[in-house]
């Protein structure tokens, strides 16, 4: 897959002429004219794949009387929905929009796109890994869900923010924890990397209150979780239930009965391709024939 797919890095200059600074998200921009406008908010939802799913009334109470002062400085992104109780729903600003709201403001400056829920969710993530707005669990959360919902793998995720798979790919062990223990990530109970350690371990959630009870390093979890007993069936994140060694045997059992080159390509949840690859069109006819 391309990082062309997303769709980003085209134009966003054109729309910086505007209003204000708008988000560094350049799928944005392209040949269609995008305005800002004033939108009442009662017209506004929010977007139920928002990785952010925290907003501390702090924050927002000191985002309020700054637009009260002076008023909201950066457009929120909305695109157009229906079959919902509201006309748009909001893909990047929900922070300014919860806030305006408190501020007591009746419409909020916006720029309205027309956005598939793809890109939606890819821009929404974008925002806010950037802004660094997400804890832990949110973030690895967003990452399931676009990998889950759009089929995206694990290389796609990585070119799309700019991080590593492995970096990816450690956080993604973070969803596969206890909620109880999701929620002491959330909480700063404990940290990623010590949640990140305890996810193979057979007992999470007694190892999690271990660490806070007796303040253990990431270091010494490490060695309780080595020297513990695993999970029978280890809790990190995959997107495939079919090991490497049974996959080459099924395309082998394939490739036998079809005489021609097999791949299998397994996605999320089991799902996937059968690909039988052919040279010439002679071939191409015995292998319709023997499918037939």
């Amino acid at each position: 897959m391309s990082v062309n797919k997303f769709g980003l890095g085209r134009g966003l200059a054109d729309l910086n002429h505007a209003k204000g600074t708008i988000p560094n998200i350049s799928v944005l921009a392209g040949t269609e004219r995008v305005v800002v406008k004033s939108i009442p908010l009662v017209q506004i939802g929010t977007n139920p794949d928002q990785p952010r799913k925290t907003f501390t009334e702090n924050e927002l109470n000191e985002l309020a009387d700054s637009i009260r002062e002076k008023g909201v400085l950066q457009p929120i992104l909305l695109r157009t929905v229906t079959g919902r109780p509201y006309m748009y729903e909001i893909v990047a600003g929900e922070r300014r929009y919860r806030a305006s709201k408190l501020a007591g403001l009746n419409e909020i400056p916006a720029l309205v796109k027309t956005i598939s829920n793809e890109n939606a969710m890819e821009i929404a993530l974008i925002e806010n890994v950037q802004r660094e707005n997400l804890n832990p669990i949110e973030e690895a959360n967003a990452y399931k869900n676009l990998m889950e919902q759009c089929d995206y793998e694990l290389p796609d995720v990585a070119r799309l923010i700019g991080k590593s798979e492995s970096y990816i790919r450690n956080l993604l062990r973070l969803t596969t924890l206890p909620e109880s223990v999701q929620n002491l990530v959330k909480q700063g109970e404990i940290s990623a990397s010590h949640a990140r350690t305890i996810a193979v371990a057979e007992n999470p959630e007694e190892l999690a209150h271990k660490i806070i009870s007796e303040k253990m390093s990431v270091a010494d979890t490490q060695t309780a979780v080595k020297s513990g007993v695993r999970a029978g069936k280890c809790r990190s994140f995959s997107t495939k239930t079919i090991d490497q060694k049974q996959l080459k045997e099924m395309e082998k059992c394939i490739e036998k009965s079809v005489n021609a080159p097999v791949k299998i390509i397994e996605r999320r949840g089991g799902a996937g391709q059968i690909v039988i690859s052919f040279k010439t069109r002679i071939q191409l006819e015995e292998l319709l024939s023997k499918l037939s």
